[in-house]
C-alpha cells in the first residue's frame, strides 16, 4: 500500500502542468508589423509590433534644415509587458532640449532633489576668475 501511495504521488508530480511557471522563449516572437520610412531630407518614421505584445514607434523630423544649427526632433513611444505582468508604456521626446521620457513606470523626482535644484538656481556660483598668462621673456 505504501508503494502505491508513493507511486501515485510521483506520477502526479511528473504529470503536473507547469507550463504557466516556465517562461516561453520570447526570442522567437513573430513580427506582426514592421515599417520604416526614411526621407532624403533626414526625416524618418518607423514602427514595429511583435507577437508577444511589444510595440514601438518613432518619428524624426529635421528642424531648421537650411540653417547651420539644424537639429532633429524625435517623438516616439513603446509598449510591452514587464516580467511581473504589468503593462509598461513609454512616450518620449528628444530634441534640442534633451531627452524627456514619460511613462507609468518612471518614478517622480524626489522632493529633496527638487529643493536642491531650486537652491542651485537661486544661488548661482560666482564667476570664475580670469587668469592672464605672462610671457616667458
Amino acid at each position: 500500500m505504501k508503494f502505491l501511495v508513493v507511486f501515485a504521488a510521483a506520477f502526479a508530480l511528473v504529470s503536473a502542468d507547469v507550463s504557466h511557471i516556465v517562461r516561453s522563449d520570447e526570442s522567437q516572437a513573430p513580427i506582426l508589423k514592421s515599417d520604416y520610412n526614411i526621407d532624403p531630407s533626414g526625416s524618418y518614421q518607423w514602427e514595429y509590433e511583435t507577437g508577444n505584445g511589444i510595440s514601438a514607434q518613432a518619428v524624426g523630423t529635421v528642424r531648421n534644415p537650411e540653417s547651420e544649427i539644424a537639429s532633429i526632433e524625435v517623438k516616439g513611444s513603446a509598449r510591452y509587458t514587464s516580467p511581473e505582468g504589468e503593462p509598461v508604456e513609454l512616450t518620449y521626446v528628444a530634441d534640442a532640449n534633451g531627452y524627456r521620457p514619460q511613462g507609468n513606470f518612471i518614478p517622480p523626482v524626489p522632493e529633496l532633489i527638487l529643493r536642491s535644484l531650486e537652491y542651485i538656481a537661486a544661488h548661482p556660483p560666482p564667476p570664475a576668475p580670469e587668469y592672464v598668462r605672462k610671457p616667458l621673456n
